[in-house]
């Protein structure tokens, strides 16, 4: 999946997690193996036989409710002993009688849980009747050793803008895809070739250990859903309850993911458009036509003329793209971009799209002055501003064995650059660029297109949005049958990405599994009538 679930009504900076620092050597970890889950490996018995030490957060913003953490994880679980990660952990404890924990994630690749856990929690009080709800900032995100490209991205995206339509040189093109992957390389430290969601997966199974339960019981969105088949796959006896909505594809090629998710985001547009044309206040006009024209100038425009920030970085057309497609998500974003994008129009403050171009963490970048990471937490102000889409390219790169050759990437450009434009002239070139930055890293896996397939394991209920603007349906229809007779399909027949949040009868339904292990016959729907 190449996009981010957020469903925040408003942009704002989060704190994310109590500081801790534990360093490459995994001081303070346990040496005695965990009693309940067998030999975990050689090597790994001391991750598992750690618990979470809970904490108040103590970080501005965060609930007094929420409890922050951290779990501690080998850096590359093929040699346990050649370092650690820390991830950071926060969790609402269950109020009424436990019977464990409910781990969520909310998309991307590159979301970190803690701070949209603290901003939508009340969004899963009802889970706190039976269990603590849990959320992570996964490797690579957050505070956890987070990732960046430095301006590696915005220098791929420029050349691709600068890329005749014709595309008969694309030399420019490879070269800076290819200093944009050793960027990246240069500021991501030794996290980033293992990032993948097959490790991310195998964290999942250390944080179960940690967090005391037998079975993984977990809530994923959108990317969750990846992830969670993947732990489902690799430690099929391990399942309890697993819920995917805005369910993922397990085996397009990124190229083809991209292509769906602009055509997507490209519907899910011309709609807001319409919507706020109906609006005095649209900064567009009240012509929903002209409305779609002048937003596709207003990309082009910045493209050619960037504004000045705050934060001393030149804000461009595309990352205006990047900002309206975190908007377009839900409706309920729809109100707060509409002012964001008038902010940007009328005054050329960019402080709003800004808020949705980094999901609501408007944190500024601090250069660590070249320090080799300690694998250990990091501090709130030293996330990097890139830190989300540099995590969402490299987890997606790193899931996807497919690396085109040069000579391909120049036989196909000017063919797939025509198809992504097709597909939307204001998400095209954004998502192609996407698909290109794997050009130039290591190759991926190919465990998930070969093996999550066919699982043995407990039912897991699978929830499909009709009018989902950056997970297609019918890969919740695709996914559900290579799983197995395991999956379950919930067909939630409205608008927007995932169900969950937005609709009532979505929502009971999973808290009703979740809860009671009470599941809804396959193929069952919630209409768009019962939304709200």
């Amino acid at each position: 999946m190449l996009a981010k679930l957020s469903r925040r009504p408003l942009p704002r900076r989060c704190a994310l997690a109590v500081a801790a620092a534990l360093t490459l050597v995994g001081a303070g970890l346990p040496t005695a193996a965990a009693g309940t889950d067998g030999d975990p490996g050689p090597g790994l018995s001391r991750f598992y036989g750690q618990k979470v030490a809970w904490t108040r957060c103590e970080s501005d913003g965060m609930p007094r409710d929420l409890q922050c953490g951290k779990v501690t994880v080998p850096l590359d679980y093929a040699r346990p002993g050649a370092g650690t990660l820390d991830l950071a952990l926060a969790r609402y404890r269950a109020t009424g009688d436990r019977r464990g924990s409910v781990v969520l994630n909310f998309g991307g690749p590159g979301g970190p849980g803690v701070p949209e856990l603290a901003f939508a929690g009340k969004d899963f009080l009802e889970l706190t009747d039976g269990y603590d709800v849990v959320s992570f900032d996964p490797r690579g995100v957050g505070r956890s050793s987070p990732v960046s490209c430095g301006d590696g991205e915005d220098a791929a995206l420029a050349a691709l803008a600068a890329t005749p339509a014709d595309v008969t040189d694309p030399r420019l093109l490879l070269d800076r895809l290819k200093k944009a992957a050793a960027a990246c390389t240069k500021h991501s430290g030794p996290v980033l070739p293992h990032i993948g969601t097959v490790d991310a997966a195998r964290d999942l199974d250390v944080m179960r250990a940690a967090l005391g339960d037998d079975k993984l019981n977990f809530l994923g969105f959108s990317y969750g859903s990846r992830l969670g088949a993947v732990y489902a796959a690799r430690f099929p006896d391990r399942v309890g309850r697993l819920v995917l909505d805005g369910v993922d594809t397990l085996t397009e090629p990124l190229a083809q993911q991209g292509i769906a998710s602009a055509r997507g985001q490209q519907v899910a547009l011309d709609d807001f458009v319409g919507w706020c044309a109906e609006d005095i206040a649209c900064p567009f006009g009240q012509d929903p036509r002209k409305a779609r024209e002048e937003v596709v100038r207003l990309v082009r425009s910045l493209d050619r003329d960037p504004v000045a920030t705050d934060f001393g970085e030149p804000f461009t057309g595309q990352d205006l793209v990047g900002a309206i497609g975190q908007g377009l998500y839900s409706k309920d974003l729809w109100p707060s971009l509409e002012r964001a994008l008038a902010q940007l129009v009328e005054h050329g403050d960019t402080s709003g799209v800004m808020a949705f171009a980094t999901g609501g963490l408007a944190l500024p970048f601090r250069d660590p002055g070249g320090t080799e990471p300690t694998g250990g937490l990091v501090d709130e102000e030293d996330v990097p501003l890139d830190n989300l889409p540099a995590a969402l390219m490299a987890i997606n790169c790193a899931d996807d064995p497919d690396r085109p050759t040069a000579a391909r990437v120049t036989a196909d450009l000017k063919r797939l650059r025509s198809a992504y434009e097709e597909a939307s002239p204001v998400f095209g070139r954004y998502r192609l660029v996407q698909v290109l930055m794997c050009y130039g890293r290591p190759k991926g896996t190919d465990y998930i297109r070969d093996e999550v397939k066919d699982l043995d394991t407990p039912k897991m209920l699978l929830v499909g949005t009709r009018g989902d603007p950056a997970t297609p349906y019918r890969w919740t229809v695709e996914t559900a049958q290579r799983l197995g007779p395991s999956a379950v399909v919930l067909d939630n027949r409205s608008e927007g990405h995932t169900g969950y949040g937005s609709s009532k009868c979505v929502h009971r339904k999973v808290d009703d599994f979740l809860l009671y292990g009470s599941l809804p016959s396959s193929g069952s729907s919630c209409g768009a009538d019962e939304d709200r």
